[in-house]
């Protein structure tokens, strides 16, 4: 495994994370798994060399956090890089949700206890909050580095005026930038190339991939998608986002160079369109999200695939640049209540 810097830091990551949303409690959505599952999992990355696993406080409302400490069990800390967010809801309660400066200082005690560390490597602002001034909420992050409770901060699904605006708080009032951003990025949605991946490479602010796979979307309807298991199945069913976000004329386009090249070359897809995204200087890491052992066998797998030209520019011909695609959050959010009351 080669690893990279996370952005301008000296951290040094897997250019693979763990997404570890598919482990903790199904009652938070039908598809996770059982907390116990993430042990297999977790062993199976770290010993492909993966060194970097992300999570949230609010996944299976901190079972996934649970998970990933059980999972942790009889390995070194010095061998993993934990990430983890704060934000989204966790009660109907007015302070258990959002960016506020009690909100994140009760959220990193609450997810610390849970991960049984004592610090986090990587901590990041699950989204943007409209109530909330981001330098409160920067600041309240770097009390935290102070405090020996996170050595790094990012955000996710900040829009690049959001995010430019919360790196320059930081460059100009703690002489560092943020490490690190969350955003979706996979062949079928490139949106970020027009701003925000420049202003990361640009700036020095680390790029994690989620999506790398449009939500399985990409790979539907392939060898891959024939063998779907009834857990995947159930995920692609009650996937508001994947509905609202895929489908269109380019996608369908796209998805179908992808499937014709990847023939071609005599391997999945999803090995494919994770090789794409890798051969990108500007990403630090992709996320993967697990929920069968070949998921992370064909990332790993991607990590040496090296596209030439021709095929680079095959699989990007068919894309038609449109509006940013940040839809279904209604429906998301109305699921998100749904979570919250069930808790």
């Amino acid at each position: 495994m080669q690893y990279r810097n996370l952005g301008a830091t000296g951290l040094k990551v897997s250019p693979l994370c763990l997404g570890m949303m598919s482990y903790g409690d199904p009652k938070w959505q039908p598809w996770v798994l059982e907390k116990q599952a993430a042990r297999g999992f977790v062993r199976q990355a770290l010993d492909a060399g993966i060194n970097f696993f992300d999570t949230s406080d609010f996944y299976s409302f901190g079972a996934s956090e649970q998970a990933m400490a059980d999972a942790f069990e009889g390995v070194r800390r010095e061998e993993l890089v934990i990430s983890t967010k704060v934000g989204m809801p966790m009660s109907d309660l007015v302070n258990e949700q959002g960016n506020s400066r009690k909100r994140i200082r009760e959220g990193i005690d609450a997810s610390l206890r849970r991960l049984k560390v004592d610090y986090v490597d990587l901590y990041l602002l699950h989204k943007w909050d409209a109530e909330t001034p981001i330098e409160e909420s920067l600041d309240a992050l770097e009390d935290l580095v102070r405090a020996g409770k996170i050595l790094y901060y990012g955000v996710s699904n900040f829009r690049t005026a959001q995010l430019a605006r919360a790196h320059g708080h930081t460059l100009a009032r703690h002489h560092h930038g943020l490490a690190a951003t969350q955003l979706q990025f996979n062949l079928a949605y490139r949106e970020e190339e027009r701003e925000a991946i420049p202003y990361c490479r640009d700036n020095g602010v680390g790029v994690m991939v989620y999506s790398p796979l449009a939500r399985g979307w990409l790979v539907s309807g392939a060898d891959e998608g024939a063998r779907l298991t009834s857990r995947e199945a159930v995920r692609q069913k009650l996937d508001v986002k994947q509905q609202v976000l895929y489908g269109g004329q380019s996608d369908l386009a796209v998805r179908s160079r992808l499937q014709q090249l990847a023939g071609e070359l005599g391997m999945p897809a999803s090995r494919v369109a994770m090789a794409w995204i890798l051969a990108r200087p500007e990403i630090s890491s992709i996320l993967v999200g697990a929920l069968e052992p070949h998921h992370i066998t064909e990332a790993v797998a991607a990590v040496d695939v090296k596209l030439d030209a021709d095929a680079m520019r095959y699989l990007e011909e068919a894309y038609a640049s449109g509006p940013l695609r940040t839809g279904g959050y209604s429906e998301i959010k109305q699921q998100q209540k749904i979570a919250v009351a069930d808790k």
